[in-house]
């Protein structure tokens, strides 16, 4: 049939035909199919369940796999101590220049209420309300009043949707975070929950004035930005050991610190819980027993806190009560008398400038 027609047409032989069609076609295999992954590598390929997050933080976005190496941990440990350096060196600067232009303060203030009281008064003027209601404030009420504030600025932000990124990236504190160092500190001015907030802010408030007249308002402010850092700090100790890498925030670091300040410097004072006001307890049981919680709880795992940040910014306060307050504050005079003498050179050379 067909071979014949080509035969006549000088077409290629029956057997030569034969063979053309039995070669393979090279171009065009089979592909074969792929083994199945094993049970075990089908399971690393799985994302990484996050592990059930705490009620004071918000929902993470995502979670890092694998564990960070330890030495993350050096980076914010020179961050540590060169913050605290440069907190207390501040305050030592700024209760100087304080204590400088006390004397021409205290002139305006006579000269501000001599007008006052020459100038007519106004009925109903909201300033002046505003006015004696901060004079009616004690010195520490008026110190934590700037910390509450931002505090409250930080918890409004938690509220927009497009500042959620942000949010998790410098206000919550995590050892296996892009950012390590700045929320160190920007976490211990942020809150998620509201209870949270409240609770930490009516607990600042009420020891403020013990704790600021122990220490003056310049000691105290750099003794609650360290504390904040130096308590997250330990937070990171904390969790590169045990493995558990949950976000943290909130100001109860550094509380922790102004508590157990106050009541190792006054075991004896009586407190009392706010919706128990019948029972009272010394200073010292009370931070007995929240070390002995906080303990407890690092121990056994407890998530519902971050119980070494607790643990961190109480021991911090215990020492620099007993030992840190000698050690750091009052060893300032150095760098007091050099700031003197470099501004009494930079007034110098400005007079003399003047003068010529």
């Amino acid at each position: 049939m067909a071979w014949r027609c080509w035969a006549r047409a000088g077409g290629p032989r029956p057997h030569r035909l034969a063979l053309l069609l039995l070669q393979p076609r090279r171009g065009f295999r089979r592909v074969r199919p792929r083994p199945e992954e094993p049970p075990a590598a089908a399971a690393e390929a799985r994302p990484v369940q996050p592990p059930p997050r705490r009620s004071l933080c918000p929902p993470s976005p995502t979670t890092a796999a694998g564990r960070p190496s330890p030495r993350r941990l050096m980076k914010p440990l020179l961050f540590t101590v060169g913050f605290t350096g440069s907190a207390f060196g501040s305050a030592a600067i700024w209760q100087y220049e304080s204590l400088k232009s006390r004397v021409q303060t205290y002139f305006e203030e006579a000269r501000a209420d001599w007008m006052d009281k020459m100038r007519p008064q106004k009925r109903g003027d909201f300033r002046k309300q505003v006015n004696s209601w901060w004079n009616s404030l004690t010195e520490g009420q008026r110190t934590v009043t700037g910390i509450i504030a931002a505090n409250v600025f930080v918890f409004c932000l938690w509220r927009l949707p497009g500042m959620r990124r942000i949010m998790f990236t410098y206000f919550t504190s995590n050892p296996s975070s892009r950012a390590l160092c700045s929320p160190m500190l920007l976490s211990t001015f942020s809150h998620f929950s509201l209870f949270h907030m409240a609770a930490n802010m009516y607990v600042l408030w009420s020891f403020s004035s013990s704790i600021v007249s122990l220490l003056g308002c310049e000691q105290f402010i750099a003794v609650y930005l360290s504390a904040g850092v130096i308590s997250t700090f330990v937070s990171y100790v904390a969790k590169m050991a045990t493995g558990r890498f949950e976000p943290s925030l909130g100001a109860s670091g550094a509380i922790m610190t102004v508590l157990a300040a106050v009541c190792t410097k006054m075991p004896e004072a009586k407190l009392a819980i706010i919706l128990l006001p019948m029972f009272t307890f010394t200073a010292g049981s009370a931070l007995k027993a929240i070390i002995a919680f906080d303990t407890a709880g690092l121990a056994l795992g407890w998530r519902l806190f971050d119980h070494a940040a607790h643990l961190g910014g109480a021991l911090f306060g215990m020492w620099y009560m007993t030992y840190g307050h000698e050690l750091i504050w009052k060893n300032r005079e150095p760098l007091v008398k050099a700031w003197h003498e470099m501004r009494t050179k930079n007034t110098g050379k400005g007079g003399g400038g003047r003068s010529n």
